[in-house]
């Protein structure tokens, strides 16, 4: 079995990104493909696009005994029929119009006629198939209206007659919200409607000159949103509220088979053995939800989508836990959790074959998922929502939503699906194409792994250096599809790499790896410092010199710089004869990197090797083995360590110039004159009195490299003092001091018969340099 992830980003050789579970293979674009929960790829039903409407949704679908197609749509709210020649244009005819918000269930009665619900009105229309032009609410017969039905019960009764009556942009007369979820028919032919604002179940015989209306069941829930029948003739009906699964008997009475851990039932669905399937979505800790703007006095409902202007968009439950989950009710049996999907919210759901087909958005997913608990993604449809369904020939129509379109659903070896399928080739019919692969860098492509309990399927593969790809193969910068011939990439090199397999109707393929080698791309020098009289110090203990901090300045924008010596500011000891050098380098592949260190001189031509094979990226060394001057210095990064010989790649950087002195300057012509002792008026109170004796000294402080920096001087071995140059400007290498050193003087004072001169002096680099001379005072004449 292949790895189910991409192998981790070596700093070397060769890589694999491999796809074997069902959550990698959700990430990419199955074509009459089923992606199963047990991570293998098999031939499918193929989902082809039938037509766009010109609506946001298409809320319900049904089929007529003939054949014909209908179609209840929202924003605008309008009921079509599909036209079947697939070359027609338009392809549909527009048969009902409406001033409601939605068509939100159309139903082909047992006698043939065509009954369509809107919502905010509460209304179901008996719609003419063979109408000349749309008919509208003035045109259309009302079968029943659940505003006239509700003042009716204000008055005392419940049951009768529906009568004719105008709606005003969708209201009622009363102004209040009521909905219309769902429509079934009875064996009889009589019309179940499942309503909100209240929730309720009403039964309409259809059939009479007149039709009337009756309560079937009453809840205390606020919406009835699904309706099913199971076997032995009972309504199975789903609620928002509480998220309540009922069991309605033929006399109305009801009974609550499961209390859903979520508010909404959005479907239920009976299959084959008489499981009752029920899906749930919402929070009930925010029920009730906000009242429609558009009407007073209404209840709020769960949708989980939004459409901009629409009546979800005003009422749209935004705190959705976790997608939707699906339960299994059995008789005598615990309900069990059969299916969840934290991203997904189930719109409608139906049994088929095997299992339950399940509708889904907001990625327009199409499930089947079987009474075991596994499962299968059929189609991804190019719309946010698939909301409705109805069984066509061997397959299924499927309205979405966002946008409005219709959609065939066929199996695998249909004609429906041969001739459907006009978008693809006949090669593509049952394909699945992966997710883009960024390899970070360009890359040669190996070998493909498939698992070997494949079979009965052909590898193609296709590359390119930007990261979409072309939709339906057009010309955006990708190569061609190649097949992969031997299981080898025949796909040009690039960054960018998508594979697609393509299977027969007995194709299984359950894991796919691609073999890589990235390009190598070289190393990159961001950075170079010298700093002179610093030597870096690993772990530095207690009881050190004083250091000096080392800091690259604000590094370039966009560089990751890797910890330790990267780019962070280091410490370093204070060595006046020490050089320390820094720099800051990566590599995009993440390869291991060495350094080379070389130094030249001022005027010099060859590098000279100052250290070899460096893993860390900070050196020091003495500079006093070297002769003052200028110098730079260079840093070679290699990538050889994750490389083989030959293939390794390397960049460099040279640093500014930096200076090397170590020689301290040179003091000469030191000298003293003797300072001439005074007669010392003993009554002399005045400051000037009191300096009036001082030494004269002179000498000359000159450097072979450097300017002179500056000079001091000590009195007996006293504080040193800064002194000038002659001319005031210390800026050359010979420099001439001349100054005088006064000698305390005073009543009480003493002068000693000799005093020590000592001098020092400084070059730029601070080498120092010391002198001392010996100054007598002469005796007062």
């Amino acid at each position: 079995m292949l790895a189910g992830a991409t192998r981790s980003a070596s700093a070397q050789g060769t890589r694999v990104w491999t796809q074997s579970k069902f959550e990698e293979f959700e990430k990419g674009t199955p074509q009459g493909v089923a992606i199963g929960s047990n991570g293998k790829l098999r031939s499918g039903p193929v989902a082809a696009e039938v037509l766009t409407t010109p609506s946001s949704f298409v809320w319900s679908v049904a089929t007529g005994k003939d054949g014909a197609v209908y179609l209840a749509t929202g924003s605008p709210a309008t009921v079509l029929r599909v036209n079947p020649d697939k070359t027609a244009d338009p392809r549909f005819t527009k048969l009902f119009e409406t001033k409601a918000l939605a068509v939100q269930v159309v139903r082909v009665g047992p006698d043939g006629a065509l009954y369509a619900a809107t919502i905010p009105d509460g209304k179901v229309y008996r719609i003419k198939t063979d109408a000349s032009k749309p008919m509208d609410e003035t045109t259309a017969e009302v079968v029943f209206d659940l505003g006239k039905l509700d003042a009716k019960a204000a008055e005392g009764g419940i049951a009768g007659k529906t009568a004719d009556g105008k709606a005003e942009d969708g209201k009622t007369p009363d102004g209040k919200a009521r909905y219309i979820w769902d429509m079934t028919f009875d064996r009889a032919g009589k019309l179940y409607v499942a309503t909100g604002g209240p929730g309720a179940v009403y039964r309409v015989n259809v059939s009479e000159a007149q039709p009337t209306a009756e309560v079937f069941f009453k809840s205390d829930e606020q919406h009835i949103r699904a309706l099913a029948w199971d076997g032995k003739g009972n309504l199975i009906a789903g609620s928002d509220g509480s998220g309540l699964v009922y069991r309605i008997s033929s006399d109305g009475k009801g009974y609550v088979l499961f209390s859903a851990p979520r508010r909404e039932i959005t479907s239920v669905a009976v299959g084959a053995d008489g499981t009752i399937y029920a899906s749930d979505v919402g929070d009930k800790a925010k029920n009730p939800l906000p009242a429609l703007p558009v009407a007073s006095g209404g209840v709020g409902i769960t949708i989980s989508f939004v459409q901009p202007g629409s009546m979800q968009a005003a009422n749209a439950s935004t705190a959705l836990p976790e997608g939707s989950e699906i339960y299994a009710l059995k008789p005598e049996q615990a309900p069990r959790k059969l299916w969840a999907d934290k991203d997904a919210i189930v719109y409608q759901m139906t049994w088929a074959g095997d299992g339950l087909t399940v509708l889904t958005g907001n990625r327009g997913r199409i499930f089947t998922v079987r009474p075991d608990g596994s499962y299968s993604d059929i189609a991804h449809l190019d719309a946010q929502q698939a909301v409705s369904l109805t069984q066509a020939g061997g397959g299924w129509l499927i309205g979405t939503a966002n946008t409005g379109k219709l959609f065939g659903l066929a199996p695998f070896d249909s004609a429906e699906a041969k001739s459907a399928v006009q978008f693809v080739s006949a090669t593509d019919l049952h394909s699945y194409a992966s997710d883009v692969l960024d390899a970070g860098a360009m890359s040669r492509w190996g070998r493909v792994e498939v698992d070997p309990g494949s079979h009965s399927f052909q590898i193609w593969t296709r590359t390119g250096n930007v990261e979409q790809p072309a939709r339906n193969d057009k010309d955006w910068g990708w190569s061609d599809w190649e097949p992969a011939a031997e299981n080898k990439v025949a796909s040009p090199a690039g960054r960018y790499l998508q594979w697609k397999v393509v299977l027969n109707e007995a194709g299984v393929v359950s894991g796919v790896g691609v073999n890589y080698l990235p390009v190598n791309s070289g190393p990159v020098v961001d950075d170079l410092m010298v700093v002179s009289g610093a030597r870096f110090v690993p772990q530095q203990q207690g009881n050190q010199p004083p250091t000096v901090t080392i800091a690259f300045p604000t590094p370039n924008p966009g560089v990751s710089f890797d910890s330790g010596t990267g780019s962070q500011p280091i410490q370093a000891q204070k060595d006046r004869t020490a050089v320390t050098v820094r720099w800051a380098a990566h590599d995009d592949d993440g390869d291991d990197l060495s350094y080379d260190l070389y130094l030249r001189g001022d005027g010099e031509q060859v590098w000279r090797l100052l250290k070899k094979g460096l893993t860390d990226k900070v050196y020091s060394f003495d500079g006093a083995t070297y002769p003052d001057g200028g110098y730079q210095l260079k840093v070679i990064a290699s990538d050889a360590p994750s490389h083989a010989p030959g293939d390794a790649l390397t960049a460099e950087m040279i640093s500014e110039r930096f200076e090397l002195d170590t020689t301290p300057p040179v003091i000469s012509e030191l000298k003293a004159e003797p300072a001439k002792m005074l007669e010392i008026d003993k009554n002399c109170r005045q400051s000037p009195c009191a300096t009036a004796l001082s030494i004269p000294v002179s000498f000359t402080a000159q450097d072979a490299f450097s300017a002179i920096g500056h000079a001091e001087y000590s009195l007996d071995a006293g504080p040193w003092q800064y002194i000038e140059p002659v001319g005031g400007l210390s800026d050359a290498k010979t420099e001439r001091y001349a100054f005088a050193v006064p000698l305390p003087v005073g009543p009480g004072v003493t002068p000693e018969p000799e005093h020590l001169i000592t001098v020092r002096a400084y070059d730029r680099h601070e080498n120092m340099a010391t002198a001392k001379v010996i100054a007598a005072v002469a005796e007062a004449k």
